[in-house]
């Protein structure tokens, strides 16, 4: 016979994946999997690499001190995804980093995270995209240590999207609509940018 005490946690892990299955889908597309030049391969792997400082760059008083700004506006603005106060400004704080660090503009990785995982960490998408920024498995393998598990894990995620979404607008010559079709597996196609730069809008300082 069970036990009183493993039935009511059984019935809380059910309870739990009921409401995993009630979420949205993720929003991602199928994205392809291109060959890529071995100097590319190489280039991206190093970027996906690298650690992150333990301290977030910043070469002024100042710069600290509009990052803590743009930080405590965006918590604001996150609060109806992420309700707890520490999981936001260290989501923020990593954005930051990693979208900064590719040479992207925070604003555009929030509106895509919105547009891609409605910022569910544990989003899947039905093409099998995972995580925040929905990358695709294949990208653990290429450019990775293989282990598309770690793709759920924040840093990791946002690393390995800002790095792809850089590639994809270096590869499109700096052109953000289509660099952003590609991301998606919808190059040419108005939806997809025209969604995430009007989530972009909303993440503005």
């Amino acid at each position: 016979m069970m036990a009183p005490g493993r039935r009511a946690w059984l019935a809380r892990c059910a309870g739990a994946l009921a409401g995993l299955a009630a979420l949205p889908p993720a929003q991602a597309g199928t994205q392809a999997e291109e060959p890529l030049a071995d100097a590319v391969r190489t280039a991206l792997s190093a970027a996906i690499a690298r650690a992150a400082p333990p301290r977030l760059p910043f070469a002024s008083t100042e710069q600290r001190l509009a990052f803590l700004q743009w930080q405590g506006t965006m918590s604001e603005r996150l609060k109806r995804h992420k309700t707890e106060a520490h999981t936001r400004l260290e989501f923020l704080e990593t954005l930051w980093y990693e979208s900064t660090r590719a040479g992207l503009e925070p604003a555009l990785v929030l509106g895509l995270i919105q547009v891609e995982s409605g910022f569910r960490k544990y989003a899947i998408s039905s093409a099998g995209a995972r995580g925040y920024m929905q990358v695709m498995p294949f990208w653990a393998r290429l450019i990775g240590d293989g282990d598309a598990s770690r793709l759920f894990h924040l840093q990791t995620n946002l690393r390995f999207g800002c790095v792809i979404l850089r590639h994809y607008l270096d590869t499109e010559r700096g052109n953000l609509f289509m660099a952003l079709g590609r991301y998606n597996g919808s190059r040419g196609k108005a939806a997809y940018p025209d969604a995430v730069m009007a989530n972009r809008n909303r993440w503005l300082p």
